[in-house]
């Protein structure tokens, strides 16, 4: 699902760039804040996108997946058991959505709170699983039952005694080799698609297991960068491990 949504929203408008940031902060107990952003303001600004579509207004809502569900629950109810597991992984998350005509602004927003570094996990269920919200906002829900769309990458998180690991893996690889086969043909509208990680922690960053990592000024906030496509391809180029000063 989620290379199906980058893939739509490229080929709505053309050879253009857009930026995924997952962002997470972590306070001292392990709990913390965690979301998912794609923006694609450069790529409306690029595009003209709004100037050529006139029913793009300005908006910024944030509409939580509890309150989707409670709203749908009738609808919810004739799914399958199954299905209504799916939904209601989530119940936690908030989704939010930002469109400027006059800045060119255009960002989604998946994100919410965990007590456990270890909740963050299901941070890519999550953004696979937001289609299924996006399809029932009208009178019905459907829940996208394609294989697909269950998520090819995962991501285990870990933070224990001043460590810090994101491991990112493919989760069924005979699909995944189908999936980039058909990245394959659309490479060229993602090239300069980019996905951007971006910790902060309680403590000042002792050391980081990516060279090319960047910090921010009080020395509590890294940031790694690799292209979508190159991680789609391979997962591991975004693994990262993070020691704390004590």
């Amino acid at each position: 699902m989620l290379y199906k949504i980058v893939l739509i929203l490229l080929l709505a408008v053309g050879l253009t760039a857009c930026q995924f940031t997952e962002s997470m902060v972590l306070n001292e107990d392990g709990s913390g804040t965690i979301s998912m952003e794609m923006n694609f303001s450069e790529m409306m600004a690029i595009s003209g996108e709004f100037d050529k579509d006139s029913t793009l207004v300005k908006m910024d809502t944030i509409v939580a997946f509890r309150d989707f569900l409670v709203e749908k629950k009738d609808s919810i109810a004739s799914l399958s058991k199954a299905e209504r597991a799916r939904l209601k992984k989530l119940q936690n998350y908030k989704f939010r959505t930002v469109v400027d005509p006059e800045t060119n602004e255009m960002l989604f927003d998946v994100f919410t709170n965990f007590s456990t570094v270890e909740e963050a996990n299901e941070l890519m269920n999550a953004m696979e699983n937001s289609g299924a919200f996006l399809q029932g906002t009208g009178d019905g829900v459907k829940v996208n039952n394609d294989e697909d769309s269950a998520g090819l990458i995962g991501v285990k998180y870990s933070f224990k005694r001043g460590k810090f690991v994101r491991d990112a893996y493919i989760r069924d690889k005979e699909k995944h080799n189908v999936q980039m086969d058909s990245i394959k043909q659309a490479e060229a509208f993602m090239s300069s698609v980019m996905y951007k990680l971006k910790y902060t922690f309680p403590k000042r960053i002792k050391k980081v297991s990516a060279k090319d990592a960047s910090f921010s000024l009080d020395g509590k906030t890294v940031e790694l960068e690799r292209s979508m496509v190159e991680y789609m391809k391979d997962p591991d180029i975004l693994d990262l491990q993070v020691e704390l000063e004590n």
